[in-house]
């Protein structure tokens, strides 16, 4: 079993949520955890957070900061060779997050895992049902697309040596580096017992800005990329008639029927202004990105392991 990791965490202004990850981090049965924080330069009490729990901090001026860059920063300070990226907004469901995360890569075929994502409670419903689309209940030790997503994921860092992550991206470094693992013949491995609740609050603006600023990503990740405004039209409007189905079913649509409208036209109102141009895209990655599925109505699986009972 791999024995230990270091987990690197971006941060900017988390004070409220980084206290809950630290903490689910310290309850994990793996307990020889290096924990590196890089800060972009947080005016709350972020920092302090981070040395009360003796995290190791690496500091990136704000306008310096790309994800891409930030990642760079935190691994090449990192001793371990398996390294755990997380959001600073998201914590672990189960003692056994970065158990289960890590355990793929005693395959030294595997370069890159990620895990499940829940939103919690109070999670816009469209944003619970992309979480149910892009990370399924099932696991799948070597997945077809480079998909994956740095928010709960883990990598080898001697291959991150031969390929960082790219500073130049909006967003969609992961991608880009699953995509780079995979042409090399590696695996990415995508495991739903490492699940996390990923915390959003965003407003209409917030969810157009991160929609757009990934198409521009993925535009240049996937140059074929395109997104024209037939599909805005036709995505917006079957999302949003899969949501309110969705919603009606869970006896839910009347509170969330607002949101269901303005989060699903920014998502795809800002995929539309970030590809501006039209060409083409791999199937199976639209599938992954923009189709809804229907989801069957089904309750948490049961794992048999207790969740961690926060103190906060």
């Amino acid at each position: 079993m791999i024995g230990n990791c270091s987990v690197v965490i971006r941060a900017y202004n988390e004070s409220r949520h980084l206290p809950r990850l630290l903490e689910g981090i310290s309850q994990q049965t793996i307990k020889d955890v290096e924990v590196i924080l890089v800060d972009s330069g947080s005016t709350d009490a972020t920092v302090r957070i981070a040395e009360k729990f003796g995290v190791k901090i690496v500091h990136i001026p704000s306008d310096e900061f790309t994800f891409g860059r930030s990642l760079n920063l935190g691994i090449r300070v990192a001793t371990r060779e398996f390294i755990v990226i997380a959001s600073a907004h998201v914590y672990p469901v189960y003692p056994d997050w970065l158990e289960s995360l890590l355990r793929p890569f005693e395959d030294e075929r595997v370069a890159l895992t990620y895990g499940k994502q829940r939103g919690p409670g109070s999670a816009k419903y469209s944003e619970q049902q992309i979480y149910h689309q892009w990370y399924p209940d099932e696991s799948s030790m070597d997945q077809v697309t480079a998909f994956c997503n740095n928010a709960n994921a883990a990598i080898r860092k001697s291959l991150w040596e031969k390929n960082p992550y790219d500073e130049t991206l909006t967003g969609l470094e992961d991608l880009a580096w699953g995509k780079w693992a995979k042409e090399q013949g590696y695996g990415i491995a995508y495991i739903a017992e490492a699940e996390v609740i990923h915390i959003h609050n965003e407003t209409p603006r917030g969810v157009y800005n991160r929609y757009r600023r990934e198409a521009m990503a993925l535009r240049k990740i996937y140059p074929e990329a395109h997104f024209n405004f037939y599909d805005f039209i036709r995505l917006t409007l079957t999302n949003i008639l899969s949501d309110l189905w969705h919603a009606a079913r869970d006896r839910v649509l009347w509170k969330n029927l607002v949101s269901i409208l303005w989060f699903r036209f920014m998502q795809f109102h800002g995929t539309r202004m970030g590809h501006r141009e039209t060409s083409l895209v791999t199937p199976q990655l639209r599938e992954t990105f923009y189709y809804a599925r229907e989801r069957k109505p089904q309750e948490s699986p049961n794992r048999g392991v207790d969740p961690i009972r926060y103190n906060q």
